[in-house]
């Protein structure tokens, strides 16, 4: 009986790791999807003073924090073309400690940038759009999920 209980003890320990782990995951690339694809693209209201305070005003409710991120990057492509990039990811970034690689195709991106001189909860964005590829975090290096965004190229 003693072997079976160890068995199933070192069981739980190693599939609830896993668990927690694909949970982790799963809850980094919704992130991802939710905070950086659009697609198609939202109009937000004049009210909002142009689509980069309306996608950040949304951005910082869903990340719960005060403050006004100085760049964040919206892609106006569907999940499945972002996606298949992170199939092959052979760099390992070291100032990220993830895998992360350059899109193959450019993507219509839209670069929401911090005004200059504000409060720092007074947060002002100014729109760029453009059509370019993008270094992406990937959560492995093969079979991978998009999970953040480096930059542009």
């Amino acid at each position: 009986m003693a072997p079976a209980v160890a068995r199933l003890l070192f069981l739980q320990l190693v599939l609830g790791q896993t668990l927690v782990l694909n949970i982790q995951l799963q809850t980094t690339v919704k992130n991802f999807q939710t905070l950086h694809i659009d697609y198609p693209r939202v109009h937000y209201p004049e009210g909002f003073q142009g689509y980069c305070n309306g996608v950040m005003a949304y951005v910082r409710g869903k990340m719960q924090h005060w403050y006004c991120p100085k760049i964040h990057y919206v892609i106006h492509a569907p999940w499945k073309a972002i996606q298949k990039n992170c199939k092959y990811s052979h760099n390992f970034c070291e100032n990220y400690s993830e895998y992360c690689t350059l899109t193959e195709d450019s993507f219509p991106i839209t670069i929401c940038s911090l005004g200059m001189e504000q409060t720092p909860t007074s947060c002002h964005y100014n729109s760029t759009l453009t059509n370019q590829k993008l270094y992406l975090l990937c959560s492995g290096k093969y079979e991978a999920e998009p999970i953040g965004i480096i930059g542009h190229y």
